[in-house]
């Protein structure tokens, strides 16, 4: 899939922004620059990470995800709520009021993410287990992680795990039970919903996967969801049990929930953007200890940090800690002849394709003339990185210079040495 045909969930609002350098110099992948007194994205270079979201004091960028009245056109509604979404709210020592919840803002049925993710957890640990496989093997489960090393580190694609999310899995399963229950109704009239921690999963939704189109149909914020449940939660009335989830696929929702799911310490966990670059930088250099598995969360403290969340994610993280203290610890085992293969469901066979940031041009000889010229430039600048030429550093503006995008004047510095 090439870059210019992605459809981002992260957009920015021209009207709101005032042209600082916040987000600049917040972003990852140095997808943003200043002109004309205003940010402009790169939507070859955006993630939909989501970092600008969360450092715009103007609230010029926002998540462009869908809303509980899309879901209207469907005959029947499910809900896939997010083990993330349990931890927004208040005093909660019991899942099925949240699940009870759902039914009563207007879905017919809710299939718990956690749940399929116990399911991902127990086919990982077969994964593992299989032979050929490059190590350390790195989890799939976020999908800017996985957009992250398709642009910044390709060398590592071998690495990623084939493994769909617990959000894909959910989703198919969730039709499928929907069809087993009501066989009168048909394929268009089922609508999946998944209540979504942040803007990637809706990015992952609208593009697909490869050659790989998502089950899920809508994707909606989970602060929408939250203030929409608030008001029709009753803690006063007994609730039917319907979870179907223990500790091991309400700890996807936090960082290092995934990795200890394996039951083994071969492992090694990140969270937050930097922390993962970090990492991933150390696999590309062979500079790691020798472990099989690598779980990788763009946001802090995992899912409960989106930027579609409510609550702080370290406060949130401790209700789910609380939550799950009572609670089984998998409620999904696989049976002596589940564990002889990975069915077809869970499992990707292409990673998207997308054109390195890092690529100058496919000519070597022109890509080296290019690297060349960078390095000349990026001399002549003063190398403060003050990001007031529009560029987050000295670098990225030699380099926007060299691809025809900037010009040396741009330096405000050397303008007022040369003033």
């Amino acid at each position: 899939m090439a870059s210019s045909t992605y459809e981002h969930s992260v957009r920015l609002d021209v009207n709101k922004c005032t042209g600082c350098t916040t987000c600049l110099r917040r972003c990852p992948t140095e997808a943003i620059r200043i002109s004309d007194g205003h940010a402009i994205i790169n939507e070859a270079r955006c993630i939909d990470c989501g970092e600008c979201i969360r450092v715009c004091q103007n609230q010029a960028k926002r998540a462009v995800v869908g809303r509980l009245e899309d879901m209207e056109r469907f005959r029947y509604k499910i809900a896939l709520p997010a083990p993330s979404l349990y931890g927004q709210f208040d005093n909660l020592d019991d899942v099925d009021y949240v699940l009870d919840g759902l039914l009563r803002i207007g879905f017919d049925d809710v299939f718990e993410v956690s749940k399929a993710a116990e399911l991902v957890s127990a086919y990982t640990r077969q994964y593992l287990k299989t032979e050929g496989i490059r190590l350390p093997v790195i989890s799939s489960a976020c999908p800017v992680v996985v957009r992250l090393i398709a642009l910044r580190f390709p060398s590592l694609n071998d690495n990623v795990m084939h493994m769909l999310p617990p959000m894909e899995v959910a989703a198919t399963l969730a039709r499928k039970r929907a069809k087993e229950r009501h066989p009168e109704l048909a394929d268009e009239e089922i609508g999946v919903c998944f209540i979504s921690p942040c803007p990637a999963k809706a990015s992952y939704v609208k593009n697909g996967f490869a050659d790989y189109q998502s089950s899920v149909d809508v994707v909606i914020s989970m602060s929408d969801v939250y203030f929409a449940l608030i008001s029709k939660m009753s803690r006063e009335s007994e609730v039917e049990m319907m979870t179907e989830s223990g500790m091991v696929g309400i700890g996807w929702a936090t960082s290092g929930g995934e990795a200890t799911a394996l039951f083994n310490d071969e492992y090694l966990a990140a969270d937050g953007i930097e922390n993962v670059i970090n990492v991933l930088e150390q696999i590309e250099n062979d500079n790691i200890p020798p472990v099989k598995f690598i779980e990788l969360d763009a946001c802090t403290a995992g899912c409960v940090g989106g930027v579609l969340t409510v609550q702080n994610p370290f406060i949130a993280k401790t209700r789910l800690q609380s939550l799950r203290r009572y609670l089984p610890v998998s409620k999904n085992f696989l049976s002596t002849e589940e564990q002889q293969y990975i069915p077809e469901l869970y499992l990707f066979n292409e990673l998207p394709e997308y054109e390195p940031m890092t690529l100058l041009s496919r000519n070597m000889a022109e890509s080296m003339r290019m690297m060349a010229d960078i390095q000349r430039l990026r001399n002549m600048l003063p190398g403060i990185d003050c990001g007031a030429c529009g560029a987050p550093s000295c670098h990225a503006l030699a380099e926007d210079i060299v691809k025809g995008n900037a010009s040396l004047q741009d330096c405000k510095i050397l303008e007022k040495q040369g003033g």
